[in-house]
């Protein structure tokens, strides 16, 4: 689809429709994005996620719902957010790969909670991570907060695959790395077509992955390759 650069947003959110596009490998970030502080954000989303409360005619008045936008505030920046703040990033530490392992390694069914930024409704799957060490590794609870930190963000599945694997190539100083994805994405189950059953799968390989032989080799250790 091609759209021009001065289309009115309205344009461009009828002709979009619910197409699942992405439009760069790195999320869309303002520059000022981190000069306001978490408190700061929470108290000003709580006051917006009032009004649109008020506007969908709900009583906040009510014991069940009084607290609600303060949570959901505090929930956004805090929890399901908080990777878009890279303050946040885990902190790696590399060490020597002393056995001399020179096999792949696989991390596989890392359970990951995100959110699609077209909706922002839940993704939910496990990612599934693979590396050969160029003469050093990583702790493997690292694999999964790598994981976690790129989940915790408005994300499109296609961009949260490219950002674990290059993050994970810049980090062991090495191409050999693969990823494979496997979500249900809620914007499709729970509105729209409403199809419960599909899930999206997503891959990125790198270095010796790229050849067959590696590629099937990880497929099966995660088991979608016979």
């Amino acid at each position: 689809m091609k759209i021009e650069k001065n289309t009115p947003i309205n344009t461009l959110i009828d002709l979009i429709g619910d197409e699942h596009i992405s439009s760069a490998a790195e999320t869309p970030i303002r520059a000022d994005a981190f000069e306001m502080d978490d408190e700061l954000k929470i108290e000003l989303i709580e006051n917006h996620f009032t009004e649109i409360m008020l506007i969908l005619g709900l009583d906040l008045t009510d014991d069940s719902l009084s607290g609600t936008p303060h949570r959901v505030a505090k929930m956004y920046v805090k929890e399901i957010f908080r990777g878009l703040n890279p303050a946040n990033k885990p902190k790696i530490s590399m060490f020597e790969n002393k056995y001399k392992y020179n096999q792949m390694l696989v991390e596989k069914n890392i359970t990951f909670y995100s959110n699609c930024e077209h909706h922002f409704v839940p993704i939910i799957g496990k990612a599934h991570v693979a590396y050969i060490s160029n003469g050093q590794v990583i702790g493997l609870s690292k694999i999964n907060r790598i994981v976690q930190y790129f989940s915790q963000r408005p994300q499109v599945q296609e961009r949260l695959t490219i950002q674990i694997a290059n993050e994970l190539k810049s980090i062991l100083n090495t191409e050999d790395v693969a990823v494979v994805i496997d979500a249900h994405h809620l914007c499709v189950s729970s509105r729209g077509v409403s199809d419960v059953n599909s899930s999206t799968v997503t891959a990125e390989y790198g270095g010796a992955f790229l050849t067959t032989e590696k590629r099937e080799e990880f497929l099966k250790y995660i088991s979608l390759s016979k």
